[in-house]
């Protein structure tokens, strides 16, 4: 399980131009570690439109934004151009990163069951340790939570 003050698991997948991304490139930075469920779903567009909306803001910060879900990455490159997105979208089709960060849950909607992602922001500081953790994330005002507590890091 992933704890704060711990050591953020490793990992590396394809972003959304297919080139690979792995967490150690982002020693150095704080980084804003987003797993949403669908790309071009309500809840998942407008948390990515928030974050985009203030990314000045982050950069100011020295962080980075990364979005991770099941998609794929042609999926991602869409929902990306789409939306104007200046940060990077992982794919996570085998969802090995949604396990490791216990991500992938189950859920239920009217009382069917099955397994999705449960909308989560980690925090990662620049020696890569998981600094805040945000699980059952509400997308109102979500990114100015996560610009709060990055400021917090200083």
């Amino acid at each position: 399980m992933v704890e704060e003050g711990k050591k953020a698991p490793a990992f590396t997948l394809k972003d959304q131009n297919g080139k690979k991304v792995s967490l150690k490139d982002f020693l150095g930075k704080n980084v804003v570690l987003y797993f949403y469920p669908k790309d071009n779903t309500s809840g998942c567009t407008k948390e990515a439109c928030n974050f985009r909306d203030e990314f000045p803001g982050f950069k100011k910060l020295k962080a980075v934004i990364i979005g991770v879900s099941p998609d794929s990455v042609e999926s991602h490159k869409k929902f990306a151009e789409k939306y104007n997105l200046p940060f990077t979208l992982l794919s996570d089709e085998k969802k090995q990163v949604l396990e490791k960060y216990g991500v992938w849950k189950e859920k239920s909607m009217y009382g069917r069951k099955y397994m999705g992602v449960e909308r989560s922001t980690f925090i990662i500081d620049k020696t890569g340790k998981v600094r805040k953790i945000f699980r059952k994330v509400k997308v109102a005002n979500h990114n100015k939570e996560v610009m709060e507590a990055l400021k917090e890091l200083k």
